[in-house]
């Protein structure tokens, strides 16, 4: 299918954070834990805990007036440091873990996407002069920002939620 249009993302700000390298990494193989980081399940569990700064790109508080009543906020991201050849995977061992068979990208968290947009609900600690403070975003340092939303959790299904067998083990492990 061929689409009428290119679609043109600007981004409204950048993450700022200790974050350096993700803790999980895709290339040609797949997908697998950092080796780089000390510990990528540690990093993983630490993200709750990590404090990171949005700063924005147009510096106008309007645009984030209003956000402070809210707890919790959506970041959508761009994965800038996912390569070619992962935006190009098609099944993946969920969280890198080879105990666990192969899924399609969509059916997992994968950062390794075709269009590598992700998401995270974070705690807002608090709005800056330019941007904000939050908890629990797993993005890297210099990470885009596409979008910030308010999160709402009624406007989500609560009931009736299904997840894999497989997922939950994962979560677990996470915990």
């Amino acid at each position: 299918m061929k689409f009428k249009q290119d679609i043109f993302i600007v981004p409204v700000g950048i993450i700022k954070n200790d974050l350096k390298a993700p803790p999980l990494v895709a290339g040609d193989d797949g997908l697998k834990l950092n080796d780089a980081c000390d510990s990528a399940i540690t990093k993983l569990n630490d993200s709750s805990d990590r404090i990171s700064e949005i700063i924005l790109t147009d510096v106008s508080t309007d645009l984030l007036e209003g956000i402070e009543d809210y707890s919790h906020a959506m970041i959508i991201y761009w994965g800038h440091e996912i390569t070619d050849a992962a935006r190009k995977l098609k099944k993946v061992h969920p969280a890198g873990l080879k105990d666990y068979p192969l899924k399609g990208i969509y059916s997992t968290c994968s950062p390794a996407r075709p269009n590598p947009i992700l998401m995270t609900i974070v705690r807002i600690i608090k709005i800056t002069n330019n941007g904000i403070l939050v908890f629990g975003l797993d993005a890297i340092d210099n990470s885009p920002v596409l979008d910030i939303k308010p999160y709402v959790p009624d406007l989500y299904p609560q009931e009736d939620v299904m997840i894999p067998e497989w997922m939950e083990q994962i979560m677990e492990k996470f915990r």
